[in-house]
This record gives structure tokens, C-alpha cells and sequence, in this order.
């Protein structure tokens, strides 16, 4: 069964990319293009072969491989792409097909809507993160030091093929990186679709089809209404001003993924919902029972916090020098441009510290 989705001027699909439209796509779209496709190390290994041995139009596929993880999520590697694109004379008809996991998807997008002022490219997200999130949006960029994705622009796809059968190349730690987003979507926009997820005990054999499909609809609506992120599409960021802050500083000492980041900025975030009583006690307590469930807390040195509260002062979000931020005022429901203050924010991290340490003793 193939699930299709309307997005702005593109079609994401999901299921079998066997049974999707991806060849008729390709050939209908572009039969005399050149087609690269941009993978990292880990989907040159595990996924390429198969796409490369299902299709005869990719025979003759330029195969660009870059270097796996998010500290190679930087413009040094895009020069290196356009300079060996402009060796083998790409052109602007020609196409890219991002392969990969968000960090692949993130990089393709903005890779080729720079080449030559754009070329169209497509995304098959391999990663559970990519699929329910960073493939689809038009979000394209690359980071600057310790700032996520300081470096991007909006740039839509011509088309999105999610076909959930990559999911089973993951690591365990990949798919929670994915989950920790779809819960992200539960908690700021749709009670039932947190409920839906909370459920689960073995994350990585229950979740399905029809989860991701629930998640791509709740983003993707929001997408449809705010393209770029002027008012609504602000609640997407939930779990992301503190989480991105986590991400940059451990990203100097001792990297964490994306998505455990994320689980860790809910936490937090919620914490702060919590104390400025928008968020129930009992409410508050199932968050943090479901997070904790999958997501072990991070060890904080007091060292570290005024570091984090540093780089959330350079956050995209922010306004006349105030961080903003999303909160919930329920389960299913935010509110955005919330301004915290350092007082919170170290608080929430504190709060995250005394979570590990209760943890430890356990």
C-alpha cells in the first residue's frame, strides 16, 4: 500500500519505493538529466546497492560519498561537492536524489539549490528521523561551529519517497533519534498521536506505517499553513531551543545524536511548561515517565550550564535579544514565542542533571 501526501508543489509517498511512482517519476521528469545521488558512508554501504540494482535508469548514476555525522554537516563539505560537480559538468536540468538520513537530506537540499542558482533534487530518506521530519518542510542548511543549521534556506523538493523497509539497516539508537521527533509532534500538536506512540514497549519492532504516516500529516499540515516558519510552524521547534543548545555543546566534548538531544530539550521545555503551571502535575509526570522510559539522562557539570545558556542566546528563534521558545499548555497543545529567562533555563537544565544523578544511583 502506497500512502500519498500533498505537499506544497511536491508528493511525498509512503511505502515500497517498488510500488511507488519514483520510477515513473524519474523517467517522466527527467529522461535525459544526469542523476547524482548523494549518499554518506553508512547508506553507500547498506542502501545504495539496492537502489542502484532495482533501477536501470540509475546505471550510469554519478555517486557522490561523503563523510558520516553532524560535525561533517559544514560548508567545507559543500565546496568540495560543487567544485567535483563542476568537474564532471553538471548542469542546472540535471538531478540529485538524496539518499540518506537528515544530516544527507539537510546538506543535498542545500547543495543543489546553491549549484548553478538550483538544481531540482528528490529525497529518500533512509533514517526514521529523515522520514518523519527532516526530508520533507523544504528546511535545507548546514551548521556553523556549534550553531545548528546556522547556514540554509527554504528550498522544497520535486518529490519525497519514504519506503519504512530502510528502517531495518538502523542501529537501535537510530530509530529512537526518529521516535523522539514523532513524540515531539504528539506532544506539540495531537493528543491522540502522543497517545498512539505512548504504547509502544519495543519501539523498534512496533513502529509502523501508519505511525509514520500520522506524523508526516501532523507536520506537513503545519508546513501547509506556514511554509516558512513565520507563526505555526514555530510549534515544530518544540524540545528543539534547548535541545539544539545540548546538541552544540556536547558537539565540542562528547557528541550526542539529534534525536537524543531533542528528547532532552522536551524534557527540559516541559519542565518549564510545568513550573509556569500551563502543564498539570499529572500531565507532566506521564512526559517525563514516557522520555525516561527510552532516553536516559545526560550528565551536566555546573560548568556546562552557563555554556548551554550561551548558545541559546544565538538561537534561530530568538527576538531583540530574548530567547523564545515553545511550551505546552497541554498535552497536544503549545503556545510559541514564549520568552524564558536564564533563571528557567538553568533550572530546566538542573533539572535534567538531578534526573541523571537520581538515575545513577539506580
Amino acid at each position: 500500500m502506497i500512502y500519498t501526501i500533498e505537499a506544497e508543489n511536491y508528493r511525498i509517498e509512503l511505502g515500497s519505493l517498488q510500488e511507488s511512482s519514483f520510477e515513473y517519476f524519474m523517467n517522466v521528469n527527467y529522461p535525459n538529466s544526469r542523476k547524482i545521488i548523494l549518499v554518506d558512508e553508512n547508506t553507500n554501504e547498506h542502501c545504495l546497492e539496492y537502489l542502484l540494482t532495482s533501477y536501470s535508469f540509475l546505471s550510469n548514476a554519478e555517486v557522490i560519498v561523503l563523510p558520516q555525522g553532524e560535525e561533517n554537516k559544514v560548508m567545507d563539505i559543500c565546496m568540495q561537492v560543487w567544485e567535483t560537480w563542476s568537474e564532471y559538468g553538471f548542469e542546472r536540468q540535471d538531478v540529485l536524489i538524496n539518499l540518506g538520513g537528515g544530516v544527507i537530506t539537510d546538506m543535498g537540499g542545500f547543495i543543489a539549490s546553491l549549484y548553478k542558482r538550483g538544481i531540482d533534487f528528490v529525497n529518500i530518506p533512509t533514517s526514521l528521523l529523515a522520514m518523519v521530519d527532516a526530508s520533507i518542510g523544504g528546511k535545507t542548511g548546514v551548521d556553523l561551529g556549534s550553531y545548528k543549521n546556522q547556514i540554509g534556506l527554504f528550498v522544497n523538493p520535486k518529490a519525497v519517497f519514504i519506503d519504512p523497509g530502510f528502517i531495518h539497516s538502523l542501529p537501535e539508537g537510530e530509530v529512537f533519534n526518529g521516535f523522539a521527533e514523532m513524540l515531539k509532534h504528539g506532544l506539540a500538536l495531537n493528543e491522540g498521536h502522543w497517545n498512539e506512540l505512548v504504547t509502544m514497549i519495543d519501539v523498534v519492532k512496533e513502529i509502523n506505517e501508519e505511525h509514520i504516516y500520522n506524523s508526516l500529516l501532523l507536520k506537513n499540515t503545519i508546513v501547509l499553513e506556514d511554509p516558512f516558519e513565520s507563526d505555526l510552524r514555530k510549534k515544530l521547534n518544540f524540545g528543539h531551543t534547548i535541545g539544539h543548545a545540548l546538541e552544540g555543546y556536547f558537539f565540542e566534548n562528547d557528541p550526542i545524536s539529534h534525536g537524543y538531544a531533542v528528547a532532552l530539550g522536551i524534557l527540559a521545555e516541559s519542565y518549564i511548561s510545568f513550573k509556569r503551571n500551563y502543564l498539570t502535575l499529572s500531565e507532566f509526570s506521564q512526559i517525563e515517565k514516557v522520555l525516561l522510559m527510552h532516553y536516559f539522562p545526560i550528565d551536566l557539570s555546573n560548568e556546562s550550564l552557563n555554556e548551554i545558556y550561551q548558545l541559546m542566546k544565538n538561537d534561530k528563534k530568538n527576538k531583540n535579544g530574548e530567547i523564545k521558545c515553545v511550551l505546552l499548555i497541554s498535552i497536544g497543545q503549545s503556545v510559541i514565542n514564549k520568552t524564558i529567562s536564564e533563571l528557567e533555563i538553568i533550572d530546566s537544565l538542573e533539572y535534567l542533571n538531578r534526573l541523571f544523578l537520581e538515575a545513577k544511583k539506580d
